[in-house]
């Protein structure tokens, strides 16, 4: 499996960056507009809709549609794991549905003084075998742009 990852300080403490990513409010902040994306629905793990924070079992499924081109891409995933201890914290989402063969999102902070240390892990396999391991090299630069603009966006909103 492909794996992404990007690391950004902000200048922002632990815990506001952690309620910052615990809302799906946040993922609408961190989303460039270019994506055009919807939260169609979010449902907490006891079956709760719009759940204040997303807890492990949260599902939330969005639709994508880049540049305003193409069909909207539907996506659902699932908060697996989410956990916070002194000093770090991360939650992990994965695809359950949507238009990669496989999509783990690990989103990992580390508190330092007054400074975060965001970290996004992405490990994906993309769609039709074959093809989609031969165009993985060329898939660094869609994930560079995204992640630069969300790194980018989350400073803007904390610092």
């Amino acid at each position: 499996m492909a794996t992404y990852e990007r690391e950004t300080r902000v200048d922002a403490p632990l815990e506001d960056v952690w309620q910052f990513y615990s809302r799906v409010s946040g993922l609408e902040a961190v989303t460039p507009g270019w994506m055009g994306l919807t939260v169609d629905s979010v449902v907490g793990p006891d079956g709760e809709p719009e759940p204040g924070v997303l807890e492990a079992g949260s599902r939330v499924t969005l639709s994508t549609r880049p540049f305003g081109v193409g069909p909207r891409q539907q996506w659902t995933s699932v908060i697996t794991e989410r956990e916070r201890a002194d000093g770090t914290a991360y939650f992990r989402d994965e695809m359950v549905d949507g238009p990669f063969e496989r999509w783990v999102h690990t989103h990992a902070f580390y508190g330092d003084g007054d400074e975060t240390l965001l970290r996004d892990r992405v490990e994906y396999e993309l769609p039709l075998g074959p093809l989609g391991r031969a165009a993985t090299p060329f898939s660094r630069v869609g994930f560079e742009t995204m992640f630069r603009a969300r790194h980018r966006l989350t400073r803007d909103e904390l610092e």
